[in-house]
C-alpha cells in the first residue's frame, strides 16, 4: 500500500473520530460534514490505489461511481451514501446547519463507518 493510500486512510479514521465527537456534542451539521470527509478520504484512497487522483470533490464522487460501482467492485449504495453525504456536508459547512438533524447526522455517520469498513476490506488494510 502506498504512502498516499495510507495517509488517506489515516485521514478517514481521524475524520470519523471527529464526526463521533461532534455528534455527541450536538453539532449535527459539522458531524455530517466530517462523516462526508471520511467517505471522501476513502474514495480518494481507492482512486490512489488504482493510480488516479482528482482535483475536485465532484471528480472523486463521479470517478467512484465509474470505476468502483459500475465495475461492480462496490455496491451501488456506497455511491448513494457518498453523494448524499456531499449534499449534507454542504448544508453543514455553508451555514444551513439547521437542515441537518440529529437523525441525519447519525445516519451519515453509520454510512461512513460502513464505507470505511468496505474500503479497508477492499484494500486489505
Amino acid at each position: 500500500m502506498t504512502d498516499e493510500v495510507q495517509a488517506q486512510l489515516r485521514a478517514a479514521a481521524e475524520s470519523i473520530d471527529a464526526a463521533e465527537l461532534l455528534l455527541e456534542r450536538g453539532h449535527y451539521g459539522f458531524s455530517a460534514a466530517r462523516s462526508y470527509y471520511t467517505m471522501f478520504y476513502c474514495a480518494s484512497a481507492l482512486h490512489a490505489h488504482q493510480g488516479r487522483s482528482y482535483s475536485r470533490h465532484g471528480g472523486v464522487i463521479a470517478g467512484f461511481g465509474q470505476h468502483f460501482v459500475k465495475t461492480a467492485l462496490f455496491d451501488p449504495k456506497f455511491h448513494t451514501y457518498l453523494r448524499d453525504a456531499f449534499r449534507d456536508r454542504q448544508r453543514g459547512d455553508y451555514g444551513m446547519m439547521d437542515f441537518v438533524s440529529q437523525e441525519t447526522a447519525r445516519a451519515v455517520l453509520a454510512h461512513s463507518r460502513e464505507f470505511l469498513d468496505a474500503t479497508r476490506a477492499f484494500l486489505g488494510a
